[in-house]
């Protein structure tokens, strides 16, 4: 495989480990995976949730959790690639943005909506930027609005499939029927080839969603793809930041457990079936406190507040938690060290 190459920044493996939150990818993941040349991605979403007074200020906690666990991974990353993935939909996008770059962050990933403003928040800095796309329309909004209000373009992109994990930039049917989505790869890629002719800089082009084994990387890099995103494979790993309970539910898992939902975040998601579930659709599920994360969010009209849902599942109390995944969570069946599965990656073995 060839080495990634975001302007002034390389990573030896063009692998970038997803971010997945509530704190699935922390510092710990994230440095691990950036210790073995891919870039180690951080989620920024309620990442200070294990701090003593969230509960009490979860702003000030994320905001001081984010600053640790940076710092964590960039200490084990040992020169390596460390980023964050801030969803546009929270309420603190900005904040979160601005405090990854003054702590020196390599890159920053934005997905949940669309990141008009994001040159802005990095400007000044050696911060690199993308968002995370779905479709070729969307491609061309962002690069296009980019490009007159800020007169620069992307620094890589990320393009985000129906069998990604967590909330999706598909419609319900889309995600379930998981079409082929080549073709709009290769519009996408059409897309940005004008921007790098434009600017003369090359952006690279990431592939996320449903990337198992070196066989999805290379069909990826085949349409034309610099490198890939991975998430779920990351979940079965020792060094993954959420409990072990959280892992096991991924090694037990089956194709037939695998739910696309309605998120309070107003997306669909892909999430495994469990007791939280059925309450949910039995109607027993209801806020009892807001955590304040997403800019656009009505406790009196969601069924629960996605925050706490997401914290059970990460701390171990799966029957009260929201556990999402990736359309192949069905095929783990081990839990590895981050090493052995970058080595599987790259090796194919």
């Amino acid at each position: 495989m060839k080495e990634l190459k975001i302007g002034n920044k390389v990573a030896r493996i063009p692998i970038i480990q997803g971010g997945m939150g509530v704190g699935v990818s922390r510092g710990k993941l994230a440095g691990a995976v950036a210790k073995e040349g891919g870039i180690g991605i951080i989620s920024t979403a309620q990442i200070g949730y294990d701090k003593p007074g969230f509960e009490k200020n979860e702003v000030k906690c994320n905001e001081e959790a984010l600053r640790e666990h940076i710092r964590m991974a960039k200490k084990e990353a040992c020169g390596g690639l460390v980023g964050v993935n801030v969803m546009t939909a929270l309420k603190h996008y900005r904040e979160h943005v601005k405090i990854a770059v003054e702590e020196g962050i390599d890159v920053v990933i934005c997905g949940a909506g669309i990141p008009f403003d994001l040159p802005e928040l990095v400007e000044g800095s050696d911060t690199k930027i993308a968002p995370i796309v779905s479709t070729a329309r969307c491609t061309e909004l962002i690069l296009k609005k980019w490009d007159r209000k800020y007169k620069r373009t992307t620094d890589f992109i990320v393009i985000e499939g129906p069998k990604a994990g967590g909330h999706l930039g598909f419609t319900r049917e889309d995600a379930i029927s998981l079409e082929n989505i080549d073709e709009e790869i290769q519009a996408i890629i059409g897309i940005v080839k004008k921007y790098e002719e434009k600017y003369e800089i090359d952006i690279p082009v990431i592939v996320a969603g449903g990337i198992f084994d070196k066989e999805d990387i290379r069909h990826a890099l085949s349409l034309g793809a610099d490198g890939v995103q991975i998430a779920s494979r990351f979940v079965a790993t020792h060094e993954c930041d959420a409990s072990d309970a959280y892992k096991q539910a991924y090694i037990n898992a089956k194709e037939e457990d695998i739910c696309i939902i309605n998120s309070p975040v107003g997306m669909p998601g892909r999430a495994l079936n469990n007791p939280f579930q059925d309450k949910v659709k039995a109607g027993l599920t209801k806020v009892e406190r807001c955590y304040q994360c997403l800019a656009k969010c009505n406790p009196a009209e969601i069924p629960y507040c996605i925050t706490k849902a997401l914290v059970n599942a990460v701390k171990g109390d799966l029957d009260n938690g929201l556990i999402f995944c990736g359309a192949n969570v069905g095929r783990i069946n081990k839990i590895v060290s981050v090493h052995e599965l970058m080595q599987e990656l790259v090796q194919g073995i």
